[in-house]
C-alpha cells in the first residue's frame, strides 16, 4: 500500500490539515524533525522543538493543534492529540523487517507430535522439542531452541539464536530478541560446607501478551511457583529476572539492570538502568526508580527514587570523594561544636 498524508490519517484517526496539495503525495519514509524533506514524514512531539518546526521541509508533518500555527504552509498536516504514540504506529508501517521464511526450514529438527498452526515459520537449525504448541503466526527465527512442553501463542516472534527452555508459557504478540534465554535455572543453593547443595528449580516461566524483551536478557524459572510478566511489559537489553519474580502489567525495565528472586514488582513501575533491586520485597505500582538505583527495600508509597550518583567534572567529583572520607571527623566535631554551644547557653541561663 503506498503511504500518503491521506492514508495515515485514516489509519490513525488524524485530522488533515495543511496543503492539500501534499494530502496525496507518496510518503517514502519517517525522518527527524531538524532533517525531513520532500517525500517524508515526521512529528513533533516535544515544545522544545518547537522552534524548528517553522523551517521543517517534510511534506507531512505528525503535530497536536497547539502547533498547527507554528507549521510551515506547504506541508500537510496530521493533527492529533498525542503526536508520539501516533508516530510509534505510523513506524510500523514503514518498517522494513524482513518476512520470515515461510513454513518450515528444511534444517529445522521438528519433533513428533509438536503443534503448528497456520502460517507459522521455522527459521534454518531451529530446534522444537516434543509437546512444544506454536499457534497461529508464530515466527521462530533461526538457530532458537525451543524446549519441550513450550507453549507460544499467536503472532509472537523470536528472533533468531533465542532459547527458550522446557515449561514456558509466552502470550500472544511477544517479541523476544535475539541472545535472550527463558527458562534457565534460577540461582538456587543450600549451603553444604564447604561448598553448595544445589536446589532443583521446579517451576516455570508466564509470560503475557504482548510483551517484549530485548537482546541478551536472562528470565529465571520459578524454583517452585513460576516466575511471571504480566501483559504489556518491555525490558530492554541486558536484563536479569530471579527466579520467582513478577512483574506486574507496563512495567517497563532499562538496560543493565535486575530484579533478585521472589520480588514483585507493581503495575505501571520504571526500572531505570544500572538498577538493581533487592529480593523478597514488593514493590508497590506506579514507583520509579532512576538510574543506578540501589533499592534495598521498597519504598513505602509511590514516586519516583533516586540513588545513584549523578555526573560531576572530575575534578569536583574528587574534591567530593575527600569530603566524604572526612565525614566521620566532621560529625565529631559537629556534636562537639554543638556541646560547647549547649553549655554556653547553660552558663548564661544560670548568670
Amino acid at each position: 500500500m503506498m503511504l500518503t498524508a491521506r492514508t495515515l490519517a485514516q489509519l490513525l484517526g488524524a485530522q488533515l490539515q495543511g496543503a492539500a496539495d501534499q494530502w496525496d503525495q507518496p510518503l517514502t519514509k519517517p525522518a527527524s524533525l531538524d532533517k525531513a524533506v520532500k517525500g517524508e514524514l515526521t512529528f513533533l512531539s516535544s515544545a522544545k522543538y518547537r522552534r524548528q518546526l517553522a523551517d521543517c521541509a517534510a511534506s507531512a508533518i505528525l503535530l497536536n493543534e497547539s502547533a498547527v500555527s507554528s507549521a510551515p504552509a506547504d506541508a500537510a498536516l496530521l493533527v492529533v492529540d498525542d503526536p508520539y504514540r501516533a508516530y510509534a504506529r505510523a513506524s510500523r508501517e514503514f518498517s522494513r523487517e524482513p518476512q520470515p521464511y515461510a513454513g518450515v526450514h528444511p534444517s529445522a529438527v521438528v519433533a513428533e507430535g509438536v503443534v503448528i498452526g497456520d502460517q507459522v515459520s521455522i527459521g534454518a537449525q531451529a530446534v522444537i522439542e516434543a509437546g512444544c504448541h506454536l499457534a497461529d503466526g508464530v515466527v521462530i527465527g533461526a538457530g532458537c531452541y525451543v524446549g519441550a512442553g513450550v507453549l507460544i501463542g499467536q503472532r509472537t516472534r523470536l528472533m533468531p539464536n533465542v532459547t527458550v527452555h522446557y515449561g514456558v508459557t509466552l502470550g500472544e504478540d511477544c517479541r523476544i530478541h535475539s541472545g535472550t534465554v527463558l527458562g534457565g535455572d534460577g540461582f538456587g543453593f543450600a549451603p553444604a560446607a564447604p561448598g553448595w547443595e544445589r536446589i532443583a528449580q521446579l517451576g516455570g516461566v508466564t509470560i503475557g501478551n504482548r510483551v517484549d524483551i530485548g537482546s541478551n536478557c536472562t528470565v529465571d524459572r520459578g524454583a517452585i511457583d513460576d516466575t511471571v510478566i504480566d501483559d504489556d511489559v518491555i525490558i530492554d537489553n541486558l536484563v536479569q529476572l530471579g527466579h520467582n519474580v513478577h512483574l506486574g502489567q507496563g512495567v517497563a525495565m532499562v538496560s543493565q539492570s535486575g530484579v533478585a528472586g521472589s520480588t514483585e514488582v507493581g503495575a505501571g513501575c520504571t526500572i531505570g538502568g544500572q538498577t538493581g533491586v533487592n529480593g523478597h520485597i514488593k514493590v508497590l505500582p506506579g514507583t520509579h526508580f532512576t538510574g543506578q538505583s540501589m533499592v534495598t527495600k521498597a519504598p513505602a508509597e509511590p514516586g519516583v527514587y533516586s540513588s545513584g550518583w549523578p555526573l560531576q567534572p572530575n575534578t569536583e567529583w574528587r574534591r567530593t570523594v575527600v569530603r566524604l572520607q572526612k565525614l566521620d571527623k566532621l560529625e565529631q566535631r559537629l556534636k562537639k561544636l554543638e556541646q560547647q554551644a549547649a553549655s554556653a547557653a547553660d552558663e548564661e541561663d544560670s548568670e
